[in-house]
């Protein structure tokens, strides 16, 4: 009798659990950005929940987590329960640089699940629009006669735009004051208002400002120029060559979420970046797409791994700290 009982009850819990999965999602999905309103990772990732809604026929709702570099809002879908209702999306430095910069309470590869790579970009070097520099050498002999008030933003300790940062004063050789700020709409508004002299920022965000001529734009951080602003030279064209910078995004959920959730989830978002409304937005960011074929999850699992390979060393190397 007992083990009649006992069957009954798994046979239940067994036909629960392929209702709840053949019925996701059943309500309102969060999509966790790490960082503040207004940078390239909140942008993105209203565009993708935008996509992922429509192809879901359900919510998918984004909540800023800030701080710590990403790393609240990372530890938050971590922590999360495991059941498709709680995404992430992180980038190069949620998801690769903290891992060297911080000591997190949690594995970047071990406890989270990749669901698929988004698109990748390049970084734009930017200065107050009334710093006396109207090309990028002029830029650099600037720093270099200031060293010791010449002060460059960034997004947070850890963020791309802190690591290339600090690349970028050792490739010209001269100090350069930090400020973090709380995101890469903070450390915006601060060039904008000449609050500081430098800052690497994505084309989605300083484009506006460079139209508006709020800011100055000296160089891309890329072999090649980008399309939505083909005037601007690379810094191999700029006068600083070999300096390149670029970062991604991309999706995760909690560790142990259920692979046929897992599969629901990747091919929404890989008919998200199949969308021509998308694509054309993303493209208008200078979003590079990642192609089909490194859209799914193990592709994501493998380049993560070998990002953080590549670039742990040469974190730790430059001494950057969270301190």
């Amino acid at each position: 009798m007992k083990k009649l009982f006992a069957a009954f009850i798994a046979l239940l819990i067994t036909g629960s659990s392929a209702s709840s999965a053949d019925s996701y999602p059943s309500r309102p999905i969060i999509l966790v950005v790490p960082l503040g309103v207004g940078g390239s990772t909140d942008v993105i990732g209203r565009l993708i929940a935008q996509g992922m809604s429509k192809e879901l026929h359900q919510s998918v709702v984004v909540e800023n987590t800030s701080g710590a570099g990403g790393t609240i809002g990372v530890s938050r879908v971590v922590r999360a329960t495991p059941d498709g209702y709680t995404m992430l999306i992180g980038q190069w430095g949620t998801n690769v640089a903290t891992g060297a910069i911080y000591h997190l309470n949690f594995d970047l590869l071990k406890d989270l699940e990749p669901v698929g790579l988004i698109a990748t970009q390049p970084f734009l070097i930017v200065s107050r629009e009334s710093l006396p520099a109207n090309n990028l050498k002029e830029l650099i002999a600037w720093i270099k006669a200031h060293p010791d008030t010449a002060t460059e933003g960034n997004s947070g300790i850890g963020s791309p735009s802190h690591v290339s940062g600090i690349l970028f004063q050792k490739a010209i050789n001269s100090p350069i004051q930090m400020i973090p700020y709380r995101g890469a709409g903070e450390s915006t508004q601060a060039i904008v208002s000449g609050q500081i002299d430098v800052l690497l920022n994505t084309p989605a965000v300083s484009m506006a400002q460079l139209k508006a001529k709020q800011v100055k734009v000296f160089a891309v951080t890329a072999k090649h120029r980008i399309a939505t602003a083909p005037d601007i030279p690379t810094t191999d064209e700029a006068g600083l060559p070999g300096f390149y910078f670029t970062f991604w995004h991309a999706l995760w959920v909690p560790k142990g979420t259920p692979k046929e959730v897992l599969t629901t989830l990747n091919n929404a978002l890989r008919a998200t970046l199949a969308d021509p409304d998308t694509k054309a937005k993303l493209a208008a960011l200078s979003q590079d797409i990642f192609p089909p074929e490194e859209q799914s999850p193990q592709a994501l699992a493998t380049f993560q791994a070998e990002e953080i390979h590549k670039w742990w060393p040469v974190i730790k190397e430059a001494g950057i700290t969270a301190h």
